[in-house]
């Protein structure tokens, strides 16, 4: 995206640097093109072998920003050139790096999400990346990328771009499964009740489980998905569960199989597809009750717990109980320990960011 709108510092002038750092990680079988569009879409660079960065970098530095946004037709052009430049069992893939801006031309996100998804059948992923923050049009970004079996990340500084065009290249380039759901089954003999916290964009009717036509997440190569749960044990007091006063007149309690018995907490069912496969393949993992208090749990558990309030006090959310940011600090510093890339503590800064301004 070179419109006017990508003409901020934190845009196109990052979209370069970030790009820059892709290339250096490019070799002779790897080939790049760039396409571009403002007014109007353009191939700037065709098909280039990867070990040309020279040819590649030069390209990419000619880039300015100016003029409206014909972002349909940029999108429709690179993928033109994925699909006359198809690696057979290569990872064939458009990274689309936009404010999401798209004012101009055939803009609806509905023909987006159709191309997207048609274009995936095909074998060509896209991953997009989210830049700036002023006009930058998250949810249809996540959207677009969510139907085109690919990811979506946003970039604000260096570190980010490298984060996700380096140290993750990987997973941001290679899918590994595509359309993978999770289902998981309480047991009632344990669990009175449940909630998933987050995912209200990713939530599928319980029937769609095993449904190949419908469409879910992609895992990209190296990356992992944490789902948390709050729950509510049998054995708890808590409002959520009290009974009614009198007994029911038309429902009686339900009978527990065998396996209720046991010390399974849930049973986790996993389907995904590979990348270039229709049809699903299914795991299930019955998992135990460690009964472990929270201080006894992992520093990762502990971390994402952190993270987990931190979104939901942003959000002010209903169920964000007395949590704090004072509390999210002391929980993610303590989860903070094995920090090998320093996300952690960029985390923990944004944290004590927004304490601030919250006073």
């Amino acid at each position: 995206d070179v419109s006017g709108s990508m003409n901020d510092a934190n845009k196109l002038p990052l979209v370069k640097r970030g790009m820059q750092m892709l290339v250096e990680q490019l070799g002779e079988n790897d080939r790049v093109a760039i396409a571009v569009y403002a007014g109007a879409a353009g191939l700037v660079l065709p098909s280039t072998p990867g070990d040309q960065k020279e040819t590649i970098l030069a390209a990419l530095d000619r880039l300015n920003a100016g003029g409206s946004t014909a972002g349909a037709a940029g999108i429709k052009l690179a993928y033109q050139v994925a699909r006359d430049n198809f690696i057979k069992g290569g990872v064939n893939r458009v990274i689309l790096c936009t404010d999401g801006d798209f004012n101009v031309g055939a803009s609806g996100t509905g023909e987006l999400v159709q191309m997207a998804e048609t274009e995936a059948q095909d074998g060509v992923f896209l991953s997009i990346l989210g830049f700036g923050i002023g006009n930058l049009n998250d949810s249809m970004l996540e959207q677009v990328s969510g139907k085109a079996n690919g990811m979506y990340a946003f970039i604000d500084t260096e570190n980010e771009a490298r984060k996700v065009l380096v140290e993750q290249m990987s997973g941001t380039l290679v899918t590994i499964a595509k359309d993978v759901k999770i289902q998981i089954e309480f047991n009632p003999a344990k669990v009175n009740a449940y909630r998933l916290i987050g995912y209200e964009n990713r939530i599928l009717a319980a029937e769609d489980f095993n449904d190949d036509k419908k469409d879910a997440g992609e895992i990209g190569a190296g990356h992992t998905v944490t789902a948390l749960y709050e729950i509510v044990p049998t054995d708890s007091a808590s409002e959520l569960t009290t009974p009614p006063v009198d007994e029911l007149k038309y429902q009686a309690d339900r009978a527990l199989t065998e396996a209720a018995k046991s010390d399974e907490l849930l049973t986790l069912k996993l389907r995904y597809k590979q990348p270039d496969g229709d049809t699903s393949s299914l795991m299930s993992f019955p998992v135990d009750d460690a009964a472990l208090k929270f201080g006894e749990t992992s520093k990762d558990f502990q971390f994402a717990a952190a993270v987990a309030s931190f979104g939901m006090l942003l959000r002010g959310s209903q169920f964000a109980g007395d949590s704090n940011f004072d509390a999210v600090l002391e929980i993610a510093t303590a989860g903070a320990e094995r920090d090998p890339w320093g996300y952690r503590k960029e985390f923990l800064e944004i944290v004590k960011r927004a304490k601030e301004l919250k006073k």
